[in-house]
C-alpha cells in the first residue's frame, strides 16, 4: 500500500500536489496512485547525478517522457538523444529504451506517462449555461 502524503489536496473529482509533496531524495514519485489517476500510468523520477537505468521495453504500453530538470540521455534502440528541460520523448512499447542523468553533479527529473488503448478524442463539453470564450 502506498504512503499517503500530507501535501496532496483532494476535492470532489480532483486532486492537486507539487512534485516535492510526493517524496524526497532520488527515485520514483507515484503520481498515479497519489493523485488517483485511473486512465493511464504516470510517475515522476528523480535521477541522482550520473545514474543510469537498465534497459527495458513493454508489451503494450506506449510511453511519453517529459524532462523537467537537468539533462537526460535517452537510449532508444541503437540511437541516443540528450534532452534538457522541456524535452519530449515518445517510445513505442517494443522499443528498447533506457536513460542516464548526463550530469555528474546535479539531479535530473522526468515525468513518464504511459498507456495503451488509444486516444479518446476531443470530448470536452461546456457546463450548462456557459459559453466559449
Amino acid at each position: 500500500m502506498s504512503e499517503s502524503f500530507e501535501g496532496v489536496e483532494r476535492g470532489d473529482g480532483w486532486s492537486v500536489a507539487n512534485l516535492d509533496d510526493l517524496g524526497e531524495g532520488p527515485g520514483f514519485r507515484k503520481i498515479r496512485s497519489e493523485l488517483g489517476v485511473q486512465a493511464f500510468g504516470v510517475n515522476a523520477v528523480v535521477l541522482p547525478p550520473g545514474y543510469q537505468s537498465g534497459r527495458h521495453f513493454h508489451e503494450r504500453q506506449e510511453e511519453l517522457y517529459i524532462v523537467l530538470r537537468g539533462e537526460i540521455e535517452f537510449a532508444l534502440g541503437e540511437e541516443k538523444r540528450t534532452l534538457g528541460p522541456g524535452g519530449l520523448v515518445r517510445v513505442d512499447p517494443q522499443t528498447v529504451r533506457g536513460y542516464r542523468n548526463a550530469s555528474d553533479s546535479d539531479e535530473a527529473v522526468y515525468v513518464c506517462v504511459g498507456g495503451a488503448g488509444g486516444y479518446v478524442g476531443r470530448d470536452g463539453q461546456l457546463p450548462e449555461g456557459e459559453t466559449r470564450r
